[in-house]
């Protein structure tokens, strides 16, 4: 009986304890393949500079966890591209399974025959990743089909 209560009181305890100590900030790292199309990409070419384009576009994505997880990406992005060499930005919002997103801005550079990289830096989050901030990565990955495909890293801290 004796055992019993210690038991409870030290469970008691750590109840407490854990209530009442502050949350620490979290970091969680997700890896993950996206597959996007853009919606209605429009190309708008500058007079006067050869080859010189603007492309702007609403876009929609599909990110697969190994874990068979996905979450759905929603984005606009804008590239300013010359022969094919050029920058780009937008934003991004990432949702999730469990209902909580991400949303993000993201810079990207763009080169002929090289590997098209991106950052992202985290600005706000919802449920899970309610007040995120954070960065990460998506590096493109040649696919013969006619869609982007990328890897992505998002490192993502929670208060």
């Amino acid at each position: 009986m004796r055992r019993k209560n210690v038991l409870v009181h030290a469970m008691a305890i750590g109840v407490l304890s854990f209530s009442v100590l502050p949350a620490s900030a979290g970091t969680k790292v997700l890896e993950f393949q996206l597959v996007t199309k853009p919606i209605d990409p429009r190309v708008i070419e500058a007079p006067n500079i050869e080859n010189q384009t603007i492309m702007q576009s609403r876009a929609f994505g599909v990110g697969v966890f190994k874990d068979g997880r996905i979450a759905v990406k929603d984005f606009v992005v804008v590239i300013d591209l010359n022969k094919g060499v050029g920058s780009g930005f937008g934003y991004s919002t990432y949702t999730f399974d469990d209902g909580s997103s991400v949303t993000a801005r993201f810079t990207l550079e763009a080169k002929p025959n090289a590997v098209t990289h991106g950052d992202y830096k985290i600005i706000s989050g919802t449920g899970a990743f309610a007040g995120a901030t954070g960065t990460g990565t998506f590096d493109r990955v040649p696919s013969k089909l006619n869609v982007n495909l990328y890897n992505v890293k998002l490192n993502i801290v929670t208060p």
